[in-house]
């Protein structure tokens, strides 16, 4: 699905016509390429100038050029390490020492635990109730001290809002904020220096902070780029704004670094002026856009990270024959969440399946159907007996049997060699009925 434009994409939407959540703060200024340029010499020798690689195997797959700006490899995983530390930046002194709260499903987390430890301020981190685990631990490992509130990053913000009046802490937005949106704008400078010939740059949208940044350094250095931004179906808040929609529905989703119901007030008219085109994407193809990432390119991915790439998924039509540039803006995956991933990503292409074998119920018998899998090619995950099913007769049992193979016809070489072998196999689905 991509979203049209706004009638007039060169003017920002009245604030009055806009939502309350999208609302332009009254003071707000706008941030201009020298203000990131600003942020770039402050940011120099604090954080990574992280690469851009060539990806020649998804570029084949997909017809394209494709580059991938590595986020993933960022101090803390991620490129919210570079708007965090803009913004702690900008505070006096004494508010430094009475410390700063922020509000995070995990990545900007880290990144203002990560500065705040390093330059010795207190900070307390407010996620919700849901954030994985690995976000949560490696905001603590950096220092900060974590408090789970709420189902959402809403509930967690007023929470957040509660400790900085009372306790005088300097609340560190995660994206509505002109020094977090310059700070992000930074990894735009960073694409253009290094790529420059690229004709499109695709980038994740939560509340708009990078893309805001990023869009402004673009545009300001090479206009005829065309900026694309990335939505997952059930926080399409911004997409839905530009279409005049429904506000989302909100939920689970594998990207919940973009899981934000409504745009920033600030990012929503920068978006409005710079952003050329909106790809919304669905579950499965984050879930394959992280497969294809880790098995691909060897890039491990969180799903908003794998988002843009999950946009081509969708919308190869978009990119065939041109040169994108990919922002893989972070890889902070749960191993357990990842590890899912890969094994469902095997099973839907047929590498791994469950074969239901009948067998005599004698000795040896089962180290034949081993023997003839392995002799196959095959990797047994895991075999177990159906003795006791009523339905099998007394003096047989069938085996069901996990393995992995390269691919579905090697699979049905091995199902045909058991076959002949005069064990009758069937393959099952992973939810254990007759294919």
């Amino acid at each position: 699905m991509t979203a049209k434009k706004t009638p007039d994409p060169a003017q920002a939407p009245d604030p009055s016509e806009l939502p309350d959540a999208v609302r332009v703060p009254v003071a707000a200024a706008d941030v201009t390429l020298d203000d990131i340029r600003a942020a770039a010499r402050q940011l120099a020798g604090t954080v990574v100038r992280t690469p851009m690689v060539d990806c020649m195997s998804l570029s084949r797959l997909f017809k394209s050029d494709l580059v991938l700006k590595l986020e993933n490899t960022q101090v803390t995983g991620s490129f919210k390490a570079r708007g965090a530390l803009i913004k702690i930046l900008t505070l006096p002194e004494e508010q430094r020492r009475r410390g700063v709260v922020a509000m995070s499903a995990g990545n900007h987390a880290q990144g203002v635990s990560y500065h705040a430890g390093r330059l010795g301020i207190p900070a307390t981190i407010v996620m919700p109730e849901g954030t994985p685990f690995t976000k949560v631990r490696l905001t603590e490992q950096w220092g900060a001290k974590v408090e789970l509130v709420g189902e959402t990053l809403e509930a967690s913000r007023e929470h957040a809002d509660r400790l900085a009046a009372e306790h005088g802490l300097a609340f560190v937005h995660p994206y509505d904020d002109p020094a977090i949106v310059a700070g992000q704008g930074t990894v735009g400078l960073e694409m253009m220096e290094d790529r420059p010939e690229v004709d499109d740059i695709i980038v994740p949208i939560g509340g708009g902070g990078l893309m805001s940044g990023v869009a402004t350094a673009v545009k300001a250095l090479n206009p005829s780029v065309r900026i694309i931004g990335v939505q997952v179906a059930a926080y399409a808040g911004y997409a839905m704004h530009r279409m005049g929609g429904m506000p989302p529905a909100g939920g689970q989703t594998l990207a919940e670094g973009i899981a934000v119901k409504s745009p920033g007030g600030f990012t929503t008219p920068i978006l409005d002026r710079l952003v050329d085109e909106l790809v919304v994407v669905d579950e499965p193809a984050l879930e394959r856009a992280v497969q294809l990432l880790m098995e691909e390119q060897h890039v491990v991915a969180e799903g908003a990270g794998a988002a843009p790439l999950a946009a081509v998924i969708s919308r190869p039509d978009m990119f065939e024959g041109r040169r994108a540039a990919l922002t893989i803006c972070g890889g902070n995956i749960d191993s357990q969440l990842l590890a899912s991933i890969l094994l469902r990503g095997m099973a839907r292409a047929g590498r791994m399946v469950k074969l239901r074998v009948e067998i005599p119920d004698r000795p040896s018998v089962l180290s034949k159907v081993a023997a003839i899998i392995g002799q196959g090619g095959g990797n047994i995950i895991e075999i177990y007996h159906h003795r006791l099913f009523l339905d099998v007769p007394l003096k047989r049992t069938d085996v069901d049997a996990v393995i992995e193979a390269t691919d579905a016809p090697h699979v049905h070489r091995i199902i045909e060699a058991l076959n002949a072998a005069g064990f009758r196999t069937r393959l099952l689905s992973t939810m254990g009925q007759e294919s």
